[in-house]
């Protein structure tokens, strides 16, 4: 259909599990997709940029040169996902210094990244920004899908997760009257390899009685890219396959 028919769109994290997915889905629609990873090479030829989200030095640079390339940014995908080694404790075991550093690396790097964008979009006057967010940013974790595993719920990432639903909504507003829009996509658990008895126990309390793939996620992406959405902005589209429906 080439909904994003020539359409410059970054996607940070593209290399990873849904980042390559997105990426896949916006060059099948037409659009130019950018992959701006830290394992990637500075290659615009290639559409891939290498990028330290983490960094508001690298942020700076790379959105630069994305611009003396490209001349603008029609649309941005919040998507990469840094964290620290010990990502993943169990709360009360949860070191303040890594929590404080994981919340600087993945919600100020949302913040820094949306506003350099959104000053870039504002000036030509149209953008789509896209956060991927996460049904723990609206629901509370149900802790009994990870019994029989070493796998928790990262308290970091609900309080993450929510944050970036919030500061979506203040930016859609923040913003609309410079038509641009902003909005976040909450994916429920995505299947990647994990344990068994996490899987079969996620499965039965999900109405579809599935986990998510990429490609459950990535339509939707394309479709709040696109100008079929030009009424929509501050939304957070969750796609769970029902499980905040219960």
């Amino acid at each position: 259909m080439n909904r994003l028919e020539n359409k410059i769109i970054v996607v940070t994290g593209g290399s990873g599990l849904l980042g390559k997915d997105f990426i896949f889905h916006i060059k099948k629609e037409g659009g130019i997709a950018i992959n701006a990873d830290i394992n990637c090479n500075d290659d615009l030829d290639k559409d891939e940029i290498n990028i330290d989200i983490t960094s508001t030095e690298s942020i700076d640079e790379k959105i630069d040169l994305i611009i003396k390339y490209h001349g603008r940014i029609d649309g941005w995908v919040n998507n990469a996902y840094p964290r620290t080694k010990d990502w993943g404790e169990k709360f009360e075991e949860i070191r303040f210094q890594s929590w404080e550093t994981n919340i600087s690396w993945q919600m100020n790097s949302y913040f820094y990244c949306m506003q350099k964008t959104l000053e870039i979009m504002k000036k030509q006057g149209f953008g789509s920004l896209i956060n991927i967010s996460s049904i723990y940013g609206a629901v509370g974790p149900d802790f009994d899908v990870y019994n029989d595993t070493n796998m928790t719920m990262p308290a970091a990432y609900s309080a993450i997760k929510g944050g970036i639903n919030s500061l979506t909504k203040y930016l859609a507003s923040y913003y609309g009257k410079n038509n641009i829009r902003i909005n976040c996509v909450s994916p429920g658990g995505i299947f990647d390899n994990q344990p068994e008895s996490f899987v079969e126990s996620y499965e039965k309390k999900t109405p579809l009685g599935r986990m998510a793939t990429p490609k459950d996620i990535s339509p939707s992406v394309v479709f709040l890219l696109s100008e079929e959405s030009t009424y929509i902005t501050g939304h957070n589209l969750i796609i769970d396959g029902g499980w905040t429906a219960k």
